[in-house]
């Protein structure tokens, strides 16, 4: 059973940065696209950047300049460094796969339901 595993969550100060990684149980390479996505509480999950297996990357406004999505293939990891954290990014972040990239990947970042399997998740709380 494919198994995805976030880290790199915690608590920094507004203006800091984190590294999440997700690690996947078999090839990235058999995914079209891999997202990151967070949750606020009592909302939905969101996009937050998305990459697919050419390299080409979405992300939401609200990051943009300030998050930059990356993927390693020999080690089955995506990445997203979180830079110039805000209080308004505390949430949960996930990374989830989606088998088949049916629109662009922009859409793709903005429907959380195309994506087949998730990971548990890594809290990141920023706040002084």
């Amino acid at each position: 059973q494919l198994q995805l595993v976030e880290s790199g969550g915690g608590l920094v100060q507004p203006g800091g940065s984190l590294r999440l990684s997700c690690v996947v149980s078999r090839s990235i390479l058999d995914y079209d696209v891999i997202g990151w996505f967070r949750q606020f509480p009592g909302k939905e999950r969101e996009g937050v950047s998305c990459i697919n297996s050419g390299g080409s990357t979405s992300y939401v406004d609200s990051v943009k300049g300030r998050f930059t999505i990356s993927r390693d293939n020999a080690k089955n990891t995506v990445y997203l460094q979180m830079n110039s954290l805000k209080p308004e990014d505390t949430a949960v972040y996930y990374c989830a796969t989606a088998a088949r990239q049916i629109s662009s990947i922009q859409a793709m970042c903005l429907t959380p339901r195309l994506y087949n399997n998730w990971g548990l998740g890594t809290q990141v709380t920023v706040s002084s």
